[in-house]
């Protein structure tokens, strides 16, 4: 695996690790039968806390997405048939997941989650809250999965690399040895004019 492909690998598994982080709010809503409203603010206690965070959390972590991207564009400059094909597949993977958290994930948590009403674990859930939430989770997992496609698809684009590498080396074997063996082998030509010269001395 070369340095550029190891770069997105590290960078996609820290995004991916960050989202898993958020499981604790999102298996309450998203795999939790019935969704109770104690899952429901517990989420959305979760979620206000990332709200209220320190925006230098929020800067890195733009700076760790805009060099994971610009990584996979520069290895898509490239224009071989795998940078292509894999590449390509990882930039609209890691795309879709930059643009629905720009325009659906981080819009919605600071809008509807910076300052929650006071309340008990046990206290009705608020319907216009109740949307917002179960949709982050929905969202966080498509994330996930787009990210882990991303990584599925660097680790095909690294094997198809090393396969194409040892058809490489077992060509220039096979015309080495071929070489070879027609040093070894004479020339019938040359064989019977030295058989000729030597009948005629």
């Amino acid at each position: 695996m070369g340095v550029r492909a190891g770069i997105v690998v590290c960078i996609t598994s820290f995004l991916l690790g960050s989202l898993f982080t958020n499981w604790i709010a999102d298996s309450l809503t998203l795999w939790k039968s019935p969704v109770t409203d104690e899952h429901l603010w517990t989420a959305a206690t979760y979620y206000s806390i990332l709200a209220k965070g320190p925006i230098e959390a929020w800067f890195f972590l733009a700076a760790i997405v805009a060099t994971g991207g610009i990584t996979i564009l520069w290895s898509l400059r490239d224009l071989e048939a795998s940078n292509v094909m894999f590449d390509g597949g990882s930039v609209f993977l890691f795309g879709t997941t930059v643009a629905m958290y720009l325009y659906s994930v981080l819009p919605s948590v600071f809008e509807s989650f910076d300052s929650l009403p006071a309340h008990q674990l046990k206290d009705p859930f608020p319907r216009s809250l109740r949307g917002v939430t179960l949709e982050l989770a929905s969202n966080n997992l498509i994330c996930s999965v787009a990210l882990t496609g991303v990584l599925a698809l660097q680790a095909g684009r690294s094997w198809a690399e090393r396969s194409d590498n040892d058809d490489d080396e077992e060509f220039e074997e096979v015309e080495t040895d071929g070489t070879r063996s027609r040093a070894k082998t004479p020339d019938p030509r040359t064989v019977t004019e030295k058989e000729t010269e030597r009948a005629k001395s």
